[in-house]
């Protein structure tokens, strides 16, 4: 991949130091390089549509985190028949989708080297639709119910990164939930099943927020990893929490379900709040209550770069 490069990039990325380290590209990138800062939420999504309709690039990267990885990955999906790859650099709190991709991929840049892989490698995608008018590709994670609620409580704290932002955003979603609603869920062509739903997440990559919810996931197997908990006390829940911390959901808990599959239907009696890679897909006054869940196998072309921290 030495063609010319778009790099899309997140300023407020890595505590505003995204450009300081972005200046390592001109020396290991042997092409062309067009830096293109974004300015509100969404505009990488637009910049990533544009870049790949311009037919000027092989490539286009995004520098930031998963929420910026996600927005590039959805404009380059939305350009029909593209075949411009997508190139991850992480500069972002949590990082998801940069360590399942090197995971899997390539050892060397999971212990930090500054080398890209072997790729681009061919992933799948995950696809979401409310059936009326909402979409959204997402390509490492979707969280569902008080999984999204962490996420929301993560953007109002400023002041932590990785595991120790996710710990405590999990923590204040707890204490603000109110009643667990009933979910009616279908996997594949499997009978509904109607029951109380607390939280749920469906997984490409191997993490959610830091947390190993499905360490034995691959982003090319064509399926969805899904982890579902019914009904927990806020003291199960915690402790869930922290055992998932250390190390993965737990197999043997009478109100948590490990499985596969390819799709999924969900239909809440009260509102959904969903993130898509760690970005809203929904909160509860957009009043949501049906979504589908759909595999696209192969559908993106992903590579990922690891720049050294500024100052070194």
């Amino acid at each position: 991949m030495a063609g010319p490069l778009c790099v899309i990039f997140n300023p407020a990325s890595g505590r505003n130091r995204a450009g300081k380290r972005l200046e390592q590209l001109g020396e290991l990138w042997p092409g062309e390089v067009e830096f293109l800062p974004t300015e509100r939420p969404g505009h990488a999504m637009e910049l990533a549509e544009g870049a790949a309709e311009s037919g000027r690039f092989e490539s286009v990267a995004a520098a930031g985190g998963d929420g910026t990885a996600h927005e590039v990955a959805n404009g380059l999906l939305r350009v029909a028949d593209s075949e411009v790859s997508l190139l991850v650099i992480p500069l972002g709190s949590a990082n998801d989708y940069a360590w399942s991709l090197q995971q899997q991929f390539s050892l060397a840049s999971s212990r930090g080297s500054d080398e890209t892989s072997t790729g681009p490698h061919a992933v799948d995608v995950g696809l979401v639709d409310d059936g009326h008018g909402r979409k959204r590709y997402f390509i490492c994670n979707v969280g569902i119910g008080l999984n999204a609620a962490v996420t929301a409580e993560s953007k109002r704290i400023g002041w932590l990164q990785g595991l120790p932002l996710y710990g405590l955003a999990a923590v204040r979603a707890l204490m603000r939930q109110a009643d667990i609603p009933t979910w009616t869920v279908i996997r594949d062509d499997q009978p509904p099943v109607t029951g109380p739903g607390m939280a749920s997440s469906l997984l490409l990559g191997q993490r959610e927020g830091n947390f190993h919810m499905a360490p034995r996931a691959r982003l090319d197997d064509g399926w969805f990893d899904h982890v579902h908990a019914r009904k927990l006390s806020r003291v199960q829940a915690l402790w869930t929490t922290l055992r998932i911390a250390l190390s993965e959901p737990p197999t043997d808990h009478p109100e948590i379900e490990v499985g596969r599959c390819r799709s999924l239907q969900l239909t809440s009696d009260a509102p959904l709040c969903i993130h898509t890679d760690g970005e809203l897909f929904c909160v509860p006054d957009d009043q949501v209550r049906q979504v589908k869940f759909s595999l696209l196998p192969l559908r993106l072309k992903v590579d990922v770069l690891n720049l050294k921290p500024s100052g070194k």
